[in-house]
């Protein structure tokens, strides 16, 4: 429909053209048709005349050669001159024919039969004729002139006539063409006022409605001018803006209900929260949080135990998630020491551009409580039976070297026996109480710079003789250019030989044990012991590192806390132990250590 308004709109214009192109034509075709056979046929006929008069003045001058004696080349030039004048003569009367010029033809046509009757007598009497003959035939010649010039006459006023009919018409054409094109230009400027009225107001309200839209103004419609393209447009825009309205309506509802379900769960938290976008600003915090935020360790932002790992996290997008108490931290609220593991989570919105984190203050007041009186337990029960265990062993020892008189067979066994428990039992009390000192930091670790290479022969040298004993081989391998690690080379031998000896423990007669250190990133060095054992089962591989754990079905001594001693070593020197199943077979144990 849109098509056919345009269409009628420019209609009228173009009629405009269209008669104005036709009567420039039938202008065109006038004076190329009419008008220019008419000053022609003039033209045609002046210079006719001007032939007809040269021919009768030229058979005028043949009659003096018949006075001249020459009657022979006097009739030649005058049958000569007479047949010209008379073809000429017969063509103007053939083009009069019709037109009020044929009369004035005739006349000339009898002057000039006349004037060619006299010359052919004048010839017979060869050339001698009386005074009045001559005068009778120069009065005839003079009525042939007389008759060609009211002929030339005639046709000057005929040609003024067609001149004056050719600039009439070209006046008023060109007249004619200034109107039309005044006409259409007017008719233009109007068409295109009424097209930009019809047209132009829609699409005004269209783009104003969509910029509306745009700076988020749903409740904008577009009036609907008309039922063609551009009211079904309008129509279509306002459908799409009543359905973003109940989009954003339900959207505003569902961010509502979550911001009420996410500030209730905030608010029902109890350990405290603080949201902190990558400026440093807190955005969010719980009542908790708001509590924490006034003590004075705050006053001035995170106290260092807290910012430093969320500038960590910051930098690196990666959560800091603390698995000991070492990360404590602690503040006094109230009357009391309250006790907070940190965990700070790196967070992102791509739809909001937020960046930040979300710190985590985890209440383990009471957990490390439980710890430490666990802890202080486990200290002083192995210190308190130590004492006793002592004295028993001293006895033992005592009954064994005889000093107290000779033992029967059947008695030394049974304190062999004793011996060997008492020894085994203080060992396992000096284990804990190994454990308990580092799990409480009591424990300071003597770091010194130890090569790498020379640290693993040492080791390797103390458990060659076990592991030979055991019928099996100890192998050695050593990356080379690992330099130097900064350890506390006692407590780190504690860790090796544990390994070792389990590897030596739970491998067959003949196998091989491998130690080996490599290169790991970020500037730590790679410790491992490989046996080719039966391996570990997988259920039992995340618990192997856990106090007093021992794998189920094990017929082997022990009382499950070597490992657990190894691991506080480790992570006391800043590293990590882990453990797996070798492919070929076997259970590989590494760890790392920071290189010096």
């Amino acid at each position: 429909m849109l098509r056919t308004r345009l269409f009628f709109g420019l209609l009228p214009l173009l009629l405009v053209i269209v008669v104005t192109g036709a009567y420039a034509i039938h202008v065109c075709h006038q004076l190329a048709g009419p008008l220019q056979k008419d000053l022609v046929a003039n033209y045609r006929a002046a210079l006719g005349c001007q032939e007809m008069r040269a021919s009768a003045m030229l058979m005028s001058n043949a009659l003096a050669f018949a006075s001249a004696a020459d009657p022979i080349n006097a009739r030649r030039a005058l049958e000569e001159r007479r047949s010209a004048f008379t073809k000429e003569l017969m063509n103007q009367s053939a083009a009069s024919a019709g037109r009020p010029r044929a009369k004035l033809v005739g006349e000339l046509d009898a002057a000039f039969q006349d004037f060619s009757a006299r010359c052919d007598r004048t010839l017979a009497a060869g050339g001698g004729i009386s005074l009045s003959e001559n005068m009778a035939n120069e009065d005839a010649l003079y009525r042939v002139f007389s008759a060609l010039d009211r002929l030339t006459a005639s046709d000057y006023a005929a040609s003024r006539e067609t001149e004056a009919q050719a600039e009439h018409l070209a006046t008023t054409a060109v007249g004619i063409l200034k109107a039309t094109i005044g006409a259409a230009v007017l008719l233009s400027a109007l068409i295109a006022w009424i097209l930009a009225s019809s047209l132009l107001v829609p699409i005004k309200s269209l783009t104003a409605s969509a910029t509306a839209l745009g700076e988020g103004n749903l409740d904008t419609e577009v009036p609907e001018f008309s039922r063609d393209e551009l009211g079904s447009l309008a129509r279509s825009f306002n459908t799409m803006a009543g359905r973003l309205r109940a989009y954003r309506d339900a959207t505003v509802a569902r961010v509502l209900r979550t911001q009420r379900t996410m500030e209730a769960t905030l608010a029902s938290a109890p350990d405290p929260l603080f949201v902190v976008s990558k400026e440093g600003v807190v955005e969010v915090r719980n009542p908790a949080a708001q509590e924490l935020s006034g003590l004075p360790e705050f006053s001035g932002g995170f106290p260092p135990g807290l910012a430093g790992p969320l500038a960590s996290v910051m930098a690196t997008d990666e959560h800091y998630l603390p698995t000991d108490y070492g990360k404590v931290v602690t503040f006094r609220v109230g009357r009391e020491d309250r006790h907070y593991l940190p965990r700070v989570l790196a967070i992102g919105d791509k739809l909001t551009e937020f960046k930040g984190a979300a710190v985590i203050l985890q209440d383990v007041t009471k957990f490390r409580l439980l710890d430490n009186a666990k802890t202080n337990l486990v200290g002083t029960v192995s210190h308190e039976l130590k004492t006793p265990l002592t004295g028993l062993r001293m006895a033992v020892y005592l009954l064994l070297e005889k000093t107290l008189g000779p033992l029967a067979p059947q008695q030394r066994e049974m304190l062999e026996s004793a011996r060997d428990d008492a020894d085994r039992l203080l060992r396992i009390l000096d284990s804990l109480l190994d454990l308990t000192r580092l799990e409480a930091g009591a424990s300071a670790l003597e770091r010194k710079k130890v090569a790498v290479g020379e640290l693993l022969h040492r080791i390797a040298d103390e458990a060659r003789a076990f592991i030979s004993a055991a019928g099996q081989e100890l192998v050695v391998e050593a990356e080379a250019g690992l330099g130097c690690v900064d350890v506390d080379a006692g407590r780190l031998r504690h860790v090796f030989i544990n390994l070792l000896s389990n590897a030596s423990k739970y491998s067959q007669a003949g196998g091989v044990i491998t130690l080996s250190a490599s290169t790991a990133p970020l500037g730590f060095v790679r410790f491992s012991v490989r046996d080719k054992g039966q391996g570990i089962p997988a259920e039992a591989l995340p618990h192997i590192f856990d106090r007093f754990y021992r794998v189920p079905g094990q017929s082997k001594p022990g009382a499950g806390i070597g490992l657990a001693i190894a691991r506080e070593i480790v992570v006391a020197h800043g590293g990590s132990i882990t453990c797996s199943n070798a492919p070929g077979g076997g259970t590989e144990f590494h760890f790392l250590v920071p290189a010096a």
